[in-house]
């Protein structure tokens, strides 16, 4: 069993799911695993246990008796970045495509081998601690910028707009928004496929690095003269990614 300490801290898992035997498997499954669990019934216990506790990651069960359980996968990504793992029925396709979009970071169906939640738990926590290590080596705070300006484009980030060297619009999906935020925020820096998919919260259903290339070459449609032969982001072979281009920080 690891030891909580300011260097290698214990991971807290907010559990919610309605299945009593459910909670108390994954209460002993998962703190037996070196992670704390607090394991609720409801939405309005976890909103609870967020107003009192710092949540590292949430299990969200979509189907909750009486309760939305996309809205409150919503609600829980207007109130921070943790990362959502949602539980979902095997019919359910629709809500696990409609809760990837709203920004939650994996699912798993029920029913499910504690084995396997406890692996995709540990990639996407691990992911998230190499992001926040790399957003602490940039050298200006998210909270100070107001646009980003390269290579004749502008990403405004507080409209969530991308203006063209031309002026029009382009638009962007959450992901391509968030990827293209963390290129600027690093440019002339390789950064691998575990930092994009931390930095710019991919979705990463499959859990496999292929996610972060589909991504990289959709943003490449938009931004590139020809996505084929790019010139902004181009492949480190081996590495990952850099952003080749000079950006100018607006605050």
């Amino acid at each position: 069993m690891s030891t909580d300490t300011p260097d290698n801290p214990i991971a807290h898992v907010l559990v919610v799911d309605d299945d009593p035997a459910l909670r108390a498997l994954l209460l002993e499954y998962l703190g037996a695993n070196d992670l704390r669990v607090t394991a609720v019934a409801d939405g309005g216990a976890m909103m609870a246990a967020f107003a009192s506790e710092a949540i590292d990651l949430v299990v969200l069960d979509l189907r909750l008796p009486g309760e939305d359980g996309m809205e409150l996968a919503r609600r829980l990504r207007a109130r921070a970045e943790v990362p959502i793992v949602l539980l979902t029925g095997k019919a359910e396709e629709a809500d696990r495509v409609m809760g990837l979009e709203l920004g939650a970071d994996d699912y798993v169906t029920k029913p499910f081998s504690p084995r396997e939640l406890l692996a995709r738990i540990r990639t996407i926590l691990r992911r998230s601690r190499l992001a926040a290590r790399a957003l602490a080596e940039m050298p200006l705070r998210e909270e100070r910028r107001r646009a980003f300006r390269f290579a004749g484009w502008e990403l405004n980030l507080r409209t969530r707009r991308l203006q063209a060297p031309d002026g029009h619009l382009v638009e962007l999906s959450n992901q391509e928004f968030n990827l293209l935020v963390a290129f600027c925020g690093a440019p002339q820096r390789v950064l691998s496929r575990d930092q994009l998919l931390g930095l710019s919260r991919l979705n990463n259903a499959e859990v496999y690095d292929r996610t972060v290339d589909v991504q990289v070459l959709r943003l490449r449609r938009k931004i590139e003269a020809d996505a084929f032969h790019p010139k902004l982001i181009v492949t480190e072979r081996g590495a990952g990614y850099r952003f080749d281009s000079v950006v100018q920080t607006l605050v």
